[in-house]
């Protein structure tokens, strides 16, 4: 408990509500880092981690990083993520009476955060939750289906490395330009067939040989193993699995000119964005070229025209661009400009909140 106080109180968030569901042998953990922009979104993810503290800065961290997506991108959204710190996978009746009880405490507080998928749980699970509560994204409440975010976050990714082509390689032409994507999911898979329909030379690797051998043989993709993937040439590398893959290690490895894929967290710390800097790598920051699938799911789960949420996904093009440009002027990483243009948005929005009439 003492751990999980520390975590607490050292936290530049808002706020963390949690609770100890005694019939599961779960935590939950609620973490809001920051609704300056508006109520709070993010997924939830269910996961069994070695002590309730570790789920707990999990939650923490990928809340300011929630924070830094929608300020990235402008959208009037907050910082938020769920943990459900599990012993051992939920299935039945205590999987549904642990997403109820979730579900109660996101109704407590009124708006203030909203749900999406993450890591462990998936869109028949955001149904469950909305039993409780109308803030639950990523179910078609209307016609009764779930919404995969996966395609969308994979177009945000594919606009995005047309932009750090054009910045990097000075034309945004996918035909014939060499893209090596690591992990074959949800993302994994709609970003390869987009690339490969525009043109471009696809290598694929993942930890499930028979799965990326699969997609390759239907794509006319090269398999790549997966220690081979850092000194492996290409013109993009796409991470679209697992964090922490652009490291101290790896960096001097790479052998691609740009860094762009839709993992959360690529950067193992701070210095990895100065370090690809000085290698003359274009790192497309993992918070905003990801950020599709999370803009899209919203809108969509309240009956939005696909195609403005298309157009709105397709934005992150636009962004990057800017991001790219400020940098490329300022003679900065890509990671400290995106950083300073959250930070500035975040400003502006305390400043009309403190300006704003009382009542």
């Amino acid at each position: 408990m003492q751990d999980l106080q520390a975590l607490i109180a050292q936290w530049d968030g808002e706020f963390v509500a949690s609770t100890y569901d005694k019939q599961t042998g779960s935590w939950i953990f609620l973490a809001i880092h920051d609704t300056t922009l508006g109520p709070a979104l993010g997924g939830v993810r269910m996961k069994t981690y070695p002590t309730p503290a570790d789920g707990l800065r999990d939650a923490m961290r990928l809340a300011a990083g929630m924070t830094h997506k929608w300020a990235a991108l402008g959208l009037e959204r907050g910082g938020g993520k769920s943990v459900l710190a599990v012993p051992q996978p939920l299935t039945g009746d205590k999987r549904r009476h642990l997403l109820h009880r979730y579900g109660r405490l996101i109704a407590a507080l009124g708006g203030t955060y909203a749900c999406g998928p993450d890591l462990g749980t998936t869109p028949e699970d955001i149904r469950t939750i909305g039993d409780m509560t109308e803030h639950a994204h990523g179910w078609d409440r209307a016609h009764d289906q779930p919404l995969d975010p996966g395609p969308y976050t994979a177009l945000g990714v594919f606009v995005g490395i047309r932009s750090a082509l054009r910045e990097a390689l000075g034309s945004d032409a996918i035909q014939g330009r060499t893209v090596l994507i690591q992990g074959i999911g949800d993302v994994g898979v709609p970003l390869a067939r987009r690339l490969v329909e525009a043109g471009a030379t696809l290598a694929l690797t993942d930890i499930d040989g028979d799965r990326v051998s699969r997609l390759a043989g239907q794509l006319g993709a090269s398999v790549v193993a997966p220690a081979a993937a850092y000194t492996h040439p290409c013109d993009v590398y796409a991470p679209c699995a697992v964090g922490a893959t652009v490291n101290a290690t790896t960096i001097p490895q790479l052998a691609c000119r740009i860094v762009a894929g839709s993992a959360n967290n690529q950067l193992a710390e701070v210095e990895d964005g100065a370090r690809l800097h000085a290698r003359g790598i274009l790192y497309a920051p993992d918070y905003v070229i990801n950020a599709g699938g999370a803009a899209a799911l919203p809108p969509l789960t309240a009956g939005a025209d696909k195609a403005a949420v298309v157009a709105r996904v397709e934005g992150i093009e636009r962004t990057l661009d800017e991001i790219f440009a400020e940098a490329r002027e300022a003679g900065e990483p890509t990671a400290v400009t995106a950083r300073r243009r959250v930070e500035r948005i975040l400003a502006e929005g305390r400043a009309r909140k403190e300006q704003a009439p009382a009542g």
